[in-house]
């Protein structure tokens, strides 16, 4: 557990995490930084202050650094307890079929639905949430990056169930992500993805 819990196992876990969840985010939050960089030309060329869309970018990530360093968390406790396998899945099959249920019964919730609406329509956002300069970038970008991680977090529970380092699977999830932030209708993605969940969880148990 000492070594587990040492600076650099949580540094190199944390940094595993934010890592994999910037390449699997921010493909799909490209709509959102065009969005931010046509209102700032626009602003710039009433003579305003743009907002720097990397800035943006970096707050956006800091969003889901927040929750990789929670993820990082449950994986150290989880593999210290002797939970987790070789590639970092969950060994208990009760355990792994409660996580895909909860996640597959969030995809139904209000909750998932409003924090989808603002991921796949970032123009409300910007137009509620717009500052010029630094700092308004860092907000902007931490504020869409926080609706997103309170849209996605289940989903990318789902690595505790297959290995947190299955690329194959991160690239799955990636995919499944772009088609419920991008796809034309707001709906269907979401219902598709939670009865899969719930319906591999039921196996589990069964």
């Amino acid at each position: 557990m000492d070594s587990v819990w040492s600076a650099s196992g949580f540094s190199a876990t944390l940094l595993m995490w934010t890592v994999m969840m910037g390449l699997m985010m921010l493909p799909s939050s490209i709509p959102m930084l065009r969005a931010v960089a046509v209102v700032s030309r626009g602003a710039q060329t009433r003579g305003e202050r743009g907002t720097p869309v990397s800035i943006v970018t970096l707050g956006y990530v800091l969003a889901w650094s927040v929750f990789s360093a929670g993820a990082s968390v449950v994986q150290l406790w989880l593999h210290g307890r002797m939970l987790l396998s070789s590639n970092e899945a969950l060994i208990d099959g009760r355990v792994a079929a409660a996580v895909l249920l909860v996640a597959g019964a969030y995809q139904f919730t209000p909750v998932k639905a409003a924090c989808l609406g603002h991921c796949r329509s970032p123009f409300p956002m910007l137009l509620h949430r717009w500052t010029p300069g630094t700092a308004g970038a860092i907000r902007i970008g931490f504020a869409h990056g926080t609706s997103c991680v309170a849209c996605c977090w289940p989903l990318m529970l789902v690595l505790f169930i297959v290995g947190v380092m299955n690329v194959l699977w991160i690239a799955l999830l990636a995919g499944v992500v772009a088609i419920e932030r991008l796809a034309p209708g707001a709906q269907w993605p979401r219902w598709v993805v939670g009865m899969a969940l719930t319906a591999w969880g039921a196996m589990l148990l069964a």
